[in-house]
């Protein structure tokens, strides 16, 4: 999949970008680029192999560093929630709200 100099403009409007002529044309090499290693990437069988914790588990057993998923927010966290977001521009139901960004 190669990119157009207008893929790029387009990417550089929606990321709110001002590219130069120059840093475009450096932009649309190097997304190109980057393409290509995805495609080669993508070239490779996986089948079987099984996805890494680390890259350091190939070598030996690493012991996971994650934590346990459990809830930490108390009964009083919709106070603390609420607390929070007295501050935000604009919240609605818990929820902060942002602008949109994508056409």
């Amino acid at each position: 999949m190669a990119l157009t100099p207008e893929d790029v403009s387009r990417i550089a409007h929606l990321a709110r970008l001002e590219l130069t002529d120059t840093e475009a044309a450096a932009m649309l090499a190097q997304l190109n680029g980057f393409f290509v290693i995805v495609e080669q990437m993508s070239a490779v069988d996986t089948r079987g192999v099984e996805p890494l914790y680390t890259p350091l588990a190939a070598l030996h057993e690493v012991a996971s560093r994650l934590r346990d998923d459990a809830v930490t927010e108390m009964a009083a966290g919709a106070a603390e929630r609420e607390r929070n977001q007295a501050s935000a521009p604009a919240v609605h139901e818990g929820l902060y709200l942002v602008p949109r960004v994508i056409e």
